[in-house]
């Protein structure tokens, strides 16, 4: 990788970076659900990062050699949260709508940007992005228990996720650090093949939609979002991703059919608005936490 490798791109540029990803990881979760058919949430996720991990690895050719301990952590770190949040947030997609599961898995995101916001007149976008939640994630009657505690873990993972990929970014140069964390994630999930049948996993239509819902899911987004938290606040970058809800609202209505409340588009305009003043509030870079 080259020195430019380690310049902050703009904001505007930021912006963007994250709303791609937004779009390409939801696009990715409903094609991911329609594999449910076909594979359990274990297998699914496992091929996903695997795939992923992959065409990352290639790509990058990651530096190892020289790299300290604190590097390490830190890219350990991160595959653990890549993992946790994965495995969660799929196992929550196989019991409850794809929008009511990514709306709850906001909350991690969501109080940490709380955490993060510094004046208090920004803790009203916070607010707006909660009514959103509420809204979008509730207004549907029941749901799995079972589904919004692996949506809530997922959350946890999430937040973890964008403190971990800010270390990240800062310790190893262009997407190294992503490509080895998503190795390290395919590791600690490996186990759970044992509980899936082999035979699905070597189904050409199996390994072709698995194959897209890596690159949709995992390596566009996280490139995106490891790039884009080198400009962007921590804060800043957790209630933008309040889009989340909205993007796999849609995503769920455009490949798997599940219908939008109108309750749930006002949700959407809470979160839409919220996200537009969040970005506008701070843009101080992120401090990367010491793990030493």
């Amino acid at each position: 990788m080259s020195a430019t490798d380690h310049r902050r791109p703009a904001l505007p540029a930021a912006i963007g970076l994250v709303v791609l990803s937004i779009a390409s990881v939801q696009l990715g979760a409903g094609f991911a659900k329609l594999l449910f058919e076909d594979l359990e949430p274990d297998g699914v996720v496992w091929l996903r990062l695997a795939t992923s991990a992959l065409v990352l690895l290639v790509w990058a050719r990651p530096r190892l050699r020289g790299r300290t301990r604190l590097d390490w952590l830190v890219a350990a770190r991160y595959g653990a949260c890549l993992g946790l949040m994965n495995w969660a947030i799929y196992q929550s997609f196989s019991r409850i709508p794809i929008g009511v599961a990514v709306t709850i898995e906001f909350i991690g995101p969501l109080v940490l940007a709380a955490v993060g916001f510094r004046r208090p007149r920004d803790l009203g976008w916070v607010v707006l992005a909660a009514v959103g939640v509420v809204l979008l994630g509730f207004e549907r009657g029941h749901l799995d228990p079972a589904g919004v505690a692996f949506a809530l873990l997922a959350g946890a993972g999430w937040a973890g996720y964008i403190l971990s990929s800010a270390a990240t970014g800062a310790r190893w140069p262009g997407i190294d650090g992503l490509a080895v964390a998503a190795l390290i994630a395919v590791g600690l999930l490996s186990p759970l093949l044992l509980t899936v049948d082999g035979g699905d996993l070597v189904d050409d239509r199996v390994l072709l939609i698995g194959a897209a819902v890596g690159l949709l899911s995992s390596v566009v987004p996280y490139s995106a979002e490891l790039v884009a938290l080198r400009t962007l606040p921590a804060a800043t970058f957790g209630v933008l991703m309040s889009l989340e809800p909205a993007a796999a609202a849609l995503a769920g209505l455009a490949v798997v059919g599940e219908d939008l409340a109108p309750v749930q588009w006002l949700a959407i305009g809470c979160v839409v608005v919220a996200s537009v003043g969040a970005t506008r509030a701070t843009r101080r870079p992120i401090q990367p936490p010491d793990i030493g």
